[in-house]
């Protein structure tokens, strides 16, 4: 029976692995822990708190103490580290939030896992971070992100997840501590906070307002829908090897503005829009805006046997009917 301690478990990403936890294996202890912050959303998971093997607490990850005295409570095989600050544009003005967050906040989760684990011999331990495909920089028009690509973090954000990482290898190295990693594509789905991108987009189509698109538009992300992002990290934590990174992309190359026109016309029940600009608003560029991001997920696939299976027009009409219909 695993005992996992799920951080940042209430954000986007980390609500729906908790909740896919819980169902999956209904024998497992899963304790959260989220500090609850602007891009949380409690409510998301608020149906699952009485589950008898589940526990939340609303902490900060550099709260030594206590989660210390969770260790000692619960002894803790597992550890998944989602707990970040992660909005670009946020860390360009604060980027010290980042660093205590993602940078300190990593090194002091290491060190109490590394100290309850030292001399142990269980297999079953295993910190496992997860990251960003922002780690690698940025591409041109051609090539895909491996995992033998240098890192290249270009923002202070993407800066703060490469140092993390990089305390997670050391980590590995030095105490011998079991890790593992995985570098993900953007997601998307339903409860991401609507600083990012689509739910963005939909927010300003519901309330009529101009939709705000970085330059031209042209800037490339790959999409990966949450719901198989977890499905890899549920793959990748049971099965993956030792001290191993692994990509996960979605395979959905776009631009951010041909994003944009198929949300609205997504939102418009495809209806052929004859005008655009009605809705978009293009803006000054981010300060250092990466040009293109591309995942090269076949590590994943030859070892592990992971594909993605979401329909992108599928994932990203579910993804806007949640918005509209969220209360």
């Amino acid at each position: 029976m695993k005992k996992i301690l799920v951080t940042g478990g209430a954000g986007f990403i980390g609500s729906h692995l908790v909740k896919h936890l819980l169902n999956m294996y209904p024998n497992y202890i899963i304790v959260n822990v989220d500090s609850l912050t602007y891009a949380s959303n409690y409510k998301f998971i608020k149906d699952i708190e009485d589950n008898s093997n589940y526990s939340f607490y609303k902490l900060d990850i550099n709260e030594t103490e206590t989660i210390n005295n969770l260790f000692q409570k619960y002894n803790f095989d597992t550890v998944i580290n989602l707990a970040a600050e992660s909005h670009v544009d946020n860390s360009i003005i604060k980027p010290g939030i980042f660093a205590k967050t993602n940078i300190l906040g990593t090194i002091n989760l290491l060190n109490i896992a590394n100290q309850a684990w030292s001399g142990s011999n269980d297999s079953k331990n295993i910190f496992y971070q997860i990251s960003t495909d922002e780690v690698y920089g940025s591409l041109g028009i051609t090539g895909s992100f491996t995992e033998k690509n240098r890192y290249s973090p270009r923002s202070p954000y993407s800066a703060s997840k490469a140092s993390a990482d990089h305390f997670v290898y050391a980590y590995s190295h030095t105490y011998n501590m079991p890790i593992l990693l995985s570098n993900c594509s953007n997601n998307f789905g339903p409860n991401q906070h609507e600083e990012k991108l689509i739910p963005k987009v939909v927010s300003c189509l519901i309330n009529k307002s101009k939709i705000p698109v970085y330059g031209n538009g042209s800037n490339i992300r790959d999409w990966l829908f949450v719901e198989d992002h977890i499905s890899a990290i549920d793959l990748i934590l049971h099965n993956g090897k030792n001290g191993e990174s692994y990509n996960i992309g979605g395979g959905n190359e776009l631009s951010n503005l041909d994003l944009v026109k198929q949300i609205i016309r997504i939102f418009h029940s495809n209806k052929e829009i004859l005008d655009f600009n009605e809705y978009i608003d293009f803006v000054d560029d981010r300060r250092g805006h990466d040009f293109r991001y591309s995942i090269d997920y076949t590590k994943l696939k030859n070892d592990l046997g992971w594909t993605p299976k979401a329909d992108f027009f599928l994932s990203l009409q579910k993804t806007i009917n949640w918005y509209r219909n969220k209360k």
